[in-house]
């Protein structure tokens, strides 16, 4: 039995090489990561990681430190199911969501890449394997851009070998967003795949006349058009604005899934490092699956490419770091608008520690 000896914890503020703003969150010098070690009797090591935008690491990596190492120390490493539930409802009455979710998500992916590591295998493989190479699309933080800037961006994004485009929406006058479409599809192949990203910015009746008012533009998906605990209104705005919906970045466990499946969500989309883990990832993956939906993804590209690369019904990855490419040794790898999963041992990311260290939180 690989027993779990030690847990390291560690909190890190990584700043922006400029301020990022969207629709709802504000603006956004830099994100924090809060990373965990996981170190078994014979000394393997495997490593997790979740994120914030800026506000409340402190807790998740507490929660981590002080609540789940404890109750983890001495468990079984490969048994990660069986520790995944323990932990859940450990937690459950005190914190079934928020920094108790990230926290429990940076433990369970260090117990796939640590179990990974164990068995040599690339973890895309060990989850099963389909497919290494991805389809993707580049997701900019860009609601400030003008129409200008945002085509400028996309031709940047086009050289580093993207081939699909998300842009973010959201703007107090519609009639902008509007414009910023309208130049995307005038100076790039029209067939080219289009997202656009409310960040949960409108209200239904608002999320129904954006979706009208983007339908000349062929989207792809309209991205949390509203909020996430609103399944209703998510049919609503499918069925009356015409654009299939993309949502789950902020919803924390399958069950949630489920009621925004059943509400009208097609393009669920689970976030590795805020839905529980690896674990809960793959529940969401088949339980979409078994509605005949696509699955795509919210950030940590690089651990996640590793997750669509096990399952048949993804769609697509978002190559989106938010900040962490800087501290890795390894970038993702794009090539014609797919991105490779490595076939390192485990998830294949190896941190610059000593150059993390230097921005401890």
């Amino acid at each position: 039995m690989p027993a779990i000896d030690r847990i390291q914890t560690d909190h890190y503020l990584l700043p922006l090489p400029r301020a990022l703003k969207d629709s709802m969150h504000g603006v956004m010098t830099g994100f924090e990561v809060v990373t965990a070690r996981v170190t078994d009797a014979e000394g393997a090591t495997g490593t997790g990681y979740t994120f914030t935008c800026g506000v409340n690491g402190g807790a998740i990596a507490d929660i981590l430190r002080r609540e789940m190492t404890p109750r983890a120390l001495g468990r079984d490493a490969d048994l990660v199911e069986a520790l995944w539930r323990d932990l859940w409802w450990d937690f459950h009455y005190g914190g079934r969501g928020g920094p108790t979710v990230l926290a429990l998500s940076a433990l369970d992916m260090a117990l796939w890449d640590l179990k990974a590591r164990r068995a040599g295998l690339p973890l895309y493989r060990l989850l099963g394997g389909f497919d290494p190479a991805v389809p993707c699309y580049a997701g900019g933080i860009d609601i400030d851009l003008s129409p200008a800037e945002l085509v400028d961006q996309t031709h940047a994004n086009l050289a580093k070998g993207h081939r699909a485009i998300k842009m973010k929406v959201g703007r107090d006058r519609l009639s902008e967003d509007v414009a910023k479409l309208a130049a995307l599809r005038d100076a790039f192949d029209p067939d080219m795949p289009l997202m656009a990203d409310a960040n949960m910015k409108y209200t239904v009746d608002g999320a129904i006349r954006a979706a009208r008012a983007f339908a000349d533009f062929d989207l792809t998906w309209f991205e949390e058009p509203i909020v996430p605990e609103h399944p209703e209104g998510h049919a609503r705005v499918a069925a009356e604005g015409g654009i299939p919906v993309a949502s789950g970045e902020n919803l924390r466990s399958v069950w949630e899934f489920r009621q925004a499946i059943l509400g009208g969500v097609t393009f669920p989309e689970p976030d590795v490092t805020n839905c529980g883990g690896v674990t809960p990832f793959l529940k969401i993956a088949h339980l979409a699956e078994a509605f005949h939906l696509p699955v795509t993804s919210h950030g940590a590209h690089d651990i996640t490419v590793h997750l669509l690369a096990a399952v048949p019904n993804r769609s697509y990855l978002e190559a989106h770091g938010f900040g962490l490419e800087a501290y890795v040794e390894t970038p993702l790898q794009i090539v014609e608008g797919r991105a490779l999963a490595p076939e390192r041992p485990g998830h294949g990311i190896a941190f610059d520690w000593d150059r993390l260290e230097r921005l401890r939180a």
